[in-house]
């Protein structure tokens, strides 16, 4: 009973506090109207990350990984910066990874799109001394073994 009556009075003191007449507050919902980033000032912000002369390898990493994390093949400029920068801290493996990472990202157009990138990013190859992953036979497995039906 008492348990009652208490809601019964906290809603007669709720109601004349605030009047009924007091309009409802609406919700206004953020907008998200950044201002859309051109793809040249985009490769442009990347290439100078890259660029950098006190990049560390954690640095490489984490843009390649933001890059892979985007629903974007990354321009043959950005490639070109990733692999100087990987040059610069002499590590070969995460060059490989790179590019493996860029052939994956082609997806299911990957006949197209990784050939033009290679086209586009062979002179920085041959400048930094970088073979691609199908070249170190990367692109296979290394303990495959012959199959039976192609023995005879």
């Amino acid at each position: 009973m008492l348990r009652f009556v208490g809601r019964q009075v906290n809603n007669v003191v709720k109601n004349s506090i605030i009047p009924r007449s007091t309009p409802a507050i609406q919700n206004v919902r953020a907008s998200h109207d950044e201002s859309q980033e051109s793809e040249e000032e985009f490769n442009k912000r990347y290439t100078d990350y890259l660029n950098r002369p006190d990049i560390d390898h954690w640095e490489i990493r984490q843009v390649v990984n933001k890059l892979a994390g985007m629903d974007l093949v990354p321009d043959p400029t950005i490639i070109c910066a990733a692999l100087r920068a990987c040059r610069r801290l002499n590590d070969f493996a995460l060059t490989v990874r790179i590019l493996e990472t860029v052939k994956d990202k082609c997806g299911s157009k990957v006949k197209e799109i990784y050939p033009y990138i290679l086209q586009e990013i062979r002179p920085t190859l041959n400048e930094l001394g970088i073979s691609t992953p199908e070249e170190l036979g990367y692109d296979k497995p290394e303990l495959a073994l012959q199959s039976v039906f192609d023995i005879h």
